[in-house]
């Protein structure tokens, strides 16, 4: 088994590193490819130092068996078919095939299965806030049909890159001093702010971001349910939340909330607001689940179930889905 990072030096790539240690993937080499302004630069696993590779149109993928790739939805596009054309699975974490009708778009706690038909070779990792929302709406679709979801995410620096957790700590740093605040990665300063816009805006007024969420959910979960998104950056450096409402066909009650989303893999309970427990970025930054609580019936439906939850968009919102892919196709024997 040979398996390849593509942008390796970015924060996913390093966050692949962590997690193909971690859990001992079941591979016999390694290789690492980037930019102009990677390669060259080595890479420590497992004991072993990697230099990264620039990434080139040859056939430098003719024997890896899977690609795991972040760099970038342009960079996706245009190296798609030298890294698939003989044979590697390309798991893809860039937004530039994830509503392509011959990309399967994959959470495995929801609908592993579908990576097994990939036409192009290609499997997408959803969007981060789709991924954890879906995780764990998943075992409350199976008691009952969720016809709508509402969501507010409250999204962490990390979701804009490692530049933007360094430019949110240098924001603070120049406030404190009375600097001039350094704005750049952000349309405005996120210090001591709130921003109601991930992405950019599209004709109907939703961010491209917002619509990721509808859209990704519709494909991934195989429903009919209409998700409307606000996302907003907030400044913790790590994690997401979010804040869900949904509607379903029958009722669902709070103990059978709880009871599934305790079950359900992925997913971790932690929802004891009379002893102040309840998920939060701090806590779940580094772990592996969906953390949910704050669990109760919506005062405005009957119908209505409202929940919170956080975890950590890096790992379950990126690297860890897409290792968690790859484990799938391992195990149920669907690699070359």
């Amino acid at each position: 088994m040979r398996v390849a990072i593509v942008g390796a030096s970015g924060a996913v790539g390093q966050e692949f590193l962590r997690i193909l240690a971690e859990r001992n993937f079941p591979m016999d080499d390694l290789v690492l490819f980037g930019s102009e302004r990677s390669a060259g630069r080595k890479y420590n696993f497992k004991g072993k130092d990697y230099e990264v590779k620039l990434l080139q149109h040859n056939d430098d993928f003719k024997d890896i068996d899977i690609a795991f790739v972040s760099a970038g939805g342009g960079t996706s596009k245009d190296f798609a078919e030298t890294i698939t054309k003989h044979g590697a699975v390309m798991i893809d974490n860039s937004s530039a095939f994830r509503m392509d009708p011959d990309v399967p778009l994959v959470v495995p706690e929801c609908n592993a299965e579908d990576a097994l038909v990939r036409p192009r070779g290609i499997i997408a990792n959803p969007n981060c806030t789709t991924i954890m929302m879906v995780v764990v709406l998943q075992p409350l679709e199976r008691i009952s049909h969720i016809k709508r979801i509402r969501v507010s995410s409250y999204q962490s620096a990390s979701g804009a890159g490692a530049a933007a957790m360094a430019e949110l700590e240098q924001q603070y740093s120049e406030l404190v001093n009375h600097q001039p605040v350094t704005v750049k990665k952000f349309p405005h300063q996120l210090a001591y702010n709130v921003i109601p816009q991930i992405d950019v805006f599209t004709d109907n007024g939703y961010t491209k971001e917002e619509m990721k969420m509808f859209n990704e959910t519709r494909k991934i979960m195989h429903t009919d349910a209409r998700c409307s998104a606000t996302c907003v950056r907030v400044s913790s450096l790590r994690s997401h939340s979010e804040s869900v409402w949904i509607e379903t066909e029958q009722p669902i009650s709070i103990e059978q909330a709880r009871e599934a989303i305790a079950n359900a893999p992925g997913c971790s309970l932690r929802d004891d607001p009379a002893n102040l427990v309840y998920p939060m970025p701090l806590e779940t930054a580094g772990k592996d689940d969906v953390y949910v609580g704050r669990i109760r019936k919506d005062l405005a439906d009957d119908c209505g179930l409202t929940l919170w939850l956080s975890g950590d968009q890096i790992r379950k919102g990126a690297a860890l889905n897409a290792v968690q892919i790859a484990e799938y196709l391992i195990k149920v024997g669907n690699i070359k």
